[in-house]
């Protein structure tokens, strides 16, 4: 709080900058976390919230006649501009805010005091969610060929994935051409192991100048080298900044648009990482080979494409669970730098990148072209995404294992995991099927562009743009659909067992009617010896057997008959929501061809039958 200069500025006013609605006007409030923007409406009364973890740059613009804009850009795409009627008040803010974004210690971030209202069980709990020695376990660790072991558990050596040798020109390490020989012949199905530089050739040979650079493949045996190309970590921050100046675009033309989306790069640095992915796969899944994935230190582009690759060949990481899983062991715990990448703590700008957020995306892409194959829907990715950055909880705070243990992060802080496992129903993909071809072993994923469109991904990068159209995403969609049709078959269920019923007592009061005397038939039925009352098996055949029924006819008769009316008041519970509490389209007021049904030519002539419901099996 020390570092908030004004913690309340009235008569501010905020921007829509896709639309043309006016600016709302409100009260802007700073607090330990949050900026908070609050309308001034007292119908609505909507409320913005900002955390500090999440701004990415605050821009102070020229003063205007109306005040003085601010514009405040988010690490989650999002974008708020504001103005500020004093150009002193304007100036407190982005002093204040400049240093609650940056904080210079772990103990400022959000996590260690935010509090969920869980007790410590719970807490401990939430982090024993994930468990890697159970996954390695799953995995079929330790055999003949692999061992876990607790050696460094006290982290005093280094041990260090695979980056870089130092081999220059003509360097050789009797060591490390050792190792390779040994990840080998832990492989007794492959007589050779494959060797992925995921750089580009051209880097790789400049660092080999330095007296670094790859594997010369005449001093280790049996080994298969293969370049990737994907770009370092500065080429990626760039291209994520002009892709997203492409976003904010105000009303583009179509060419503008596909111009600078292409001009920034983005997409085909998404292709290459996706191009590495399935190349390990493939060289895994249909070669039965071993691969060592470096690039120049083994921290970034390493741990890209081996989760794709992971993803492509084991179907349990494309579920909820799984998924997490992945996260923690080939970025938690393998050492990927969150502080440094993504600019938790105050630090050198030019090493943030967005290197996760690149794996997610690619992992979006594969769900669009594999609908039915991942557990999780869209909005899964998107929240990862957002508390990758927000520091809300303690799971992608600093570089390393080490200095996690130190802060004691398990001990004061909340579990991302916990949170998503608890709200799980919210993150299903409802075209996912466990069964499915799509869920039986790997993915075999084409890399020709013709085969494989990579999509611009506007659900991540515009989501906070309230005047883009549409809304709801198809996936959204379906999964209203899916708990509108689960309800339907609730109340089809107790409907068909208050049928039961009614055809219980229908049965027994025509069968004492029986004993007294032979009842006439009504007319319209056919004649059958039988004189019980129908089954529910006759009721799904043609409707059009049954005959339009008058009021006159016989009580015990139409009780076979239930009325919308009927329905709505003889029990609430049973009866159809409204199209506006189900959020779904009623679907049955159209025909199979996509059109209304239009009125049948007879449709005065009898109103009752017209209204009536009848039920099906």
């Amino acid at each position: 709080m020390e570092h908030i200069r004004t913690p309340k500025v009235e008569n501010v006013r905020l921007v829509d900058r896709v639309s043309c609605k006016k600016a709302a006007l409100g009260t802007l409030y700073l607090t330990a976390t949050h900026v908070i923007f609050v309308e001034n409406s007292p119908d609505t009364r909507k409320e913005t919230w900002i955390l500090h973890s999440q701004i990415s740059t605050i821009e102070k613009q020229a003063t205007t006649a109306t005040g003085c804009p601010l514009l405040i850009r988010c690490k989650n795409f999002q974008i708020v501009q504001l103005v500020i009627p004093q150009e002193r008040d304007c100036h407190d803010v982005y002093i204040s805010l400049m240093r609650l974004a940056r904080p210079v210690k772990y103990e400022e971030l959000y996590c260690f005091s935010f509090n969920p209202k869980l007790d410590k069980e719970e807490r401990e709990q939430g982090w024993l969610l994930i468990d890697l020695s159970e996954e390695y376990e799953r995995m079929g660790l330790p055999d003949n060929y692999w061992q876990l072991s607790d050696v460094n558990r006290d982290y005093r050596a280094s041990i260090c994935r695979s980056s870089q040798p130092l081999s220059g020109f003509s360097a050789r390490c009797l060591e490390d051409e050792q190792m390779l020989q040994a990840i080998r012949k832990a492989n007794p199905g492959s007589d050779f192991i494959y060797v992925v530089d995921t750089r580009p050739k051209l880097n790789a040979m400049a660092n080999r100048a330095a007296g670094k650079g790859y594997e010369n493949e005449d001093n280790y045996s049996n080994i298969k080298f293969q370049f990737i190309g994907i770009e370092n970590i500065h080429v990626m921050r760039n291209s994520l900044q002009k892709m997203l100046e492409v976003c904010e675009l105000k009303s583009p033309s179509m060419s503008d648009f596909l111009w600078g989306l292409e001009n920034s790069g983005w997409l085909r640095h998404i292709k290459a990482i996706m191009d590495a992915g399935i190349f390990i796969a493939k060289a895994v899944s249909e070669e039965g080979a071993s691969v060592l994935v470096h690039c120049s230190d083994g921290w970034d582009r390493t741990a890209q494409v081996c989760s794709v690759a992971s993803l492509l060949l084991d179907p349990y990481y494309r579920t909820v669970k799984g998924f997490m899983v992945l996260i923690e062991k080939d970025w938690i715990a393998f050492g990927h730098k969150f502080n440094h990448r993504y600019g938790n703590l105050d630090g050198d700008p030019k090493e943030i990148s967005p290197v996760i957020d690149q794996f997610i995306e690619c992992v979006w892409q594969l769900t669009e072209q594999f609908p039915c194959a991942f557990e999780f829907n869209e909005r899964f990715l998107i929240h990862i995404q957002h508390h990758v950055y927000s520091c809300q909880f303690g799971n992608f705070l600093c570089n390393r294992q080490k200095e996690r243990r130190e802060l004691k992060i398990q001990e004061r802080t909340y579990s991302l995991w916990s949170h998503l496992w608890k709200n799980r129903a919210d993150y299903l993909n409802p075209l996912f099927r466990a069964n499915h071809s799509q869920m039986q072993g790997s993915l075999h994923l084409p890399t020709a562009p013709c085969n494989f469109t990579y999509k611009f991904w506007s659900g991540m990068y515009n989501r906070f743009e309230k005047g883009l159209q549409p809304r709801q995403s198809v996936t959204d969609y379906l999964m209203a659909v899916k708990e509108e049709s689960q309800q339907l078959e609730e109340e089809l269920e107790a409907l068909q067992g208050r049928l039961e019923k009614i055809q219980e007592v229908h049965f027994n009061g025509t069968k004492v009617k029986g004993k007294q005397s032979e009842p006439s038939k009504p007319s319209g039925f056919s004649t059958s010896d039988n004189s019980t009352a129908n089954t529910p098996q006759d009721y799904s055949g043609n409707m059009k057997s049954f005959p339009s029924r008058s009021p006159s006819q016989g009580d015990e008769d139409s009780a076979l008959i239930l009325t919308q009316d009927n329905l709505k008041s003889s029990d609430p519970d049973l009866s159809v929501n409204s199209d506006q509490e189900s959020g779904v389209e009623d679907l049955s007021c159209r025909s199979p061809s996509g059109g209304e049904h239009a009125p049948s030519e007879d449709s005065g002539k009898d109103r009752d039958s017209d209204e009536a419901v009848f039920l099906t099996a």
